[in-house]
């Protein structure tokens, strides 16, 4: 009660002081002197009061501190928690696809219908075409990763209607695949059965005339129709057509599929454009047969180079067959899911990303009676084109791992299989 008191008076000192200070600047003096001698006797008074109370309760005083100091990093440790929770939440906000799933399939849709056309054009090419002596055909695989799709028109248009991207969808696969078809002439020369006119005598002497033949070397117009398709591949058709800002979104959105992994089968690459299969009949696809696994002798496995290439061929069994597909993320077709065993198997090998036929070419030939587990074995004819179409790991024991569809062990011994036999290859 003294304390309050003093500070009740002593205020009422600083109003008389003020108003003394109107009437003359000595008795404002005084006051003011008077009431800083108050002050200084107070908070002796207090600073003395504090210190008995301190001494008294040290214990006392020291647990409430400490209580203090607990709830204090409590309420920091909460904030902390907020704003990680807070960052986090916007985050997942911030990569995952904002539009509406049948949208975003729709647009995935659009953009296959537009693949399996073209797919659709290139079979019928020979019908559409007729009377060429050859068909050429240089293609790359139609596909492409609808994550991809999804991530680009995320990152440029964010929330967005299938309606709304159909005209951006048909102009990215005008980008993404060029066709290119004309017609060669060479000439060549060919024997030709001719039939001739020549006189006999006969034994009475008598002439007249028969007809004979004979073979006669000519030239002729060989006619040859070219048909080209490059896939400049989606990922690098949308990099161009985004700015450095729409970039870094759209790996963003890569990275984490969209927070959408089930929306196209992400972690089980079940996902693909275009076919899953080649030019003609019988394709990549073609009598596939047998099953995922297959025990492999311990014998073959002796050789180390065969068995770092088995150790990663097995990782990707089962992996369905995708046109142009070259890597695990895509799964592959069966010249890239060879090409990538070999690539990366350990062996030091490298034949970069090549056909069935350009994989031959870097083979030396082995004859059937000398082939050996790791060989590489070929098909022909399994679709209209020249030279190898199709390829896999000879395996021994007439087997061999492939990219049918899916990726499987199976018997070279089948009918199918042996009527597109081509010959077995070593890696050089």
């Amino acid at each position: 009660m003294k304390t309050v008191g003093a500070k009740f008076y002593q205020k009422k000192q600083y109003k008389d002081a003020y108003a003394a200070a109107k009437r003359g600047q000595k008795a404002g003096t005084a006051a003011s002197k008077q009431a800083a001698a108050a002050t200084n006797t107070i908070t002796e008074k207090a600073k003395a009061a504090v210190q008995e109370i301190v001494v008294q309760n040290k214990t006392l005083w020291v647990s409430i501190g400490v209580g203090i100091l607990l709830v204090m990093v409590m309420l920091g440790a909460f904030s902390s928690c907020g704003a990680a929770i807070q960052g986090t939440g916007s985050t997942f906000v911030g990569t995952t696809y904002p539009s509406k799933d049948a949208d975003m399939k729709g647009a995935e849709e659009d953009y296959l219908e537009l693949e399996k056309e073209l797919d659709k054009q290139i079979r019928q090419m020979e019908s559409t075409h007729p009377g060429y002596d050859e068909y050429r055909y240089q293609l790359d695989e139609i596909g492409h990763d609808p994550y991809q799709l999804i991530s680009h028109l995320t990152a440029v248009y964010e929330q967005f209607t299938r309606g709304q991207v159909k005209p951006v969808i048909k102009e990215l696969f005008k980008q993404q695949y060029l066709l290119k078809v004309w017609e060669t002439i060479e000439i060549r020369t060919r024997m030709e059965t001719r039939v001739g006119v020549r006189p006999t005598i006969d034994a009475f002497g008598n002439v007249s005339m028969e007809t004979y033949t004979y073979q006669e070397e000519v030239e002729y117009e060989y006619k040859i129709l070219n048909i080209l398709l490059k896939n400049k591949g989606f990922d690098t058709i949308a990099r161009k057509n985004m700015n450095r800002k729409q970039t870094g979104r759209y790996d963003a959105y890569n990275l984490t599929y969209g927070n959408r992994p089930e929306l196209f089968g992400a972690g089980s690459p079940t996902y693909s454009g275009g076919t899953t299969g080649s030019i003609g009949t019988g394709g990549g696809t073609g009598g596939s047969g047998g099953g995922f696994k297959y025990d492999i002798p311990s014998e073959a496995l002796s050789d180390e180079k065969f068995a770092r290439m088995i150790e990663e061929a097995e990782k990707y069994l089962g992996m369905p067959y995708v046109w142009g597909g070259s890597s695990p993320s895509t799964s592959f077709d069966c010249s890239g899911f060879v090409c990538w065993v070999i690539n990366n198997c350990g062996n030091g090998w490298n034949v970069g990303r090549t056909t069935a036929e350009g994989l031959r070419g870097k083979c030396s030939y082995v004859s059937p009676a000398n082939a050996k587990p790791g060989d590489l074995i070929f098909f022909e004819k399994t679709y209209n084109t020249t030279g190898a179409s199709h390829v896999g790991i000879y395996v021994g024991d007439g087997m061999m791992i492939h990219c049918g569809d899916p990726i499987s062990y199976t018997s070279i011994n089948s009918t199918y299989w042996q009527s597109h036999f081509l010959g077995f290859g070593r890696i050089n």
